[in-house]
């Protein structure tokens, strides 16, 4: 069982910053890949980035270059940094943990590729 808690949303302006952290429980925590999705209102969740236990990471193109996610497992902690934040950011962020012995090929793109999920952290990005 993985228990998941996000943190660090908020309202920034354009080209502001922010920095979001997952914090996780559980023992297997340190071999699940970890995941951030986000949902816009009116529109379904959408694949952010992923990494997995051995430090791949994957990026959709709408936040390459811009966000990078990264992980202490030391820590149980995820984080991912936004930069160069834009008004089409602006959703709840959702945490989730998958483990990768229950899926194949680019299962980290996909909600059904996940098997724990956080609350969530809304992030606003407006003037």
């Amino acid at each position: 069982q993985v228990q998941l808690v996000e943190s660090g949303g908020g309202l920034v302006q354009p080209g502001g910053s922010l920095r979001l952290s997952c914090a996780a429980s559980g023992r297997a925590f340190s071999t699940y890949t970890m995941g951030w999705f986000r949902q816009a209102p009116g529109k379904e969740h959408e694949f952010v980035t992923a990494i997995t236990w051995s430090g791949l990471s994957y990026y959709a193109d709408s936040v390459k270059g811009r966000f990078t996610i990264s992980r202490d497992s030391a820590k149980n902690m995820v984080y991912l940094q936004m930069n160069s934040l834009r008004p089409e950011d602006t959703a709840l962020y959702y945490c989730a943990a998958g483990d990768p012995g229950r899926h194949s090929g680019r299962y980290y793109q996909f909600k059904s590729g996940y098997e724990y999920w956080g609350q969530g952290t809304q992030v606003t990005v407006s003037s």
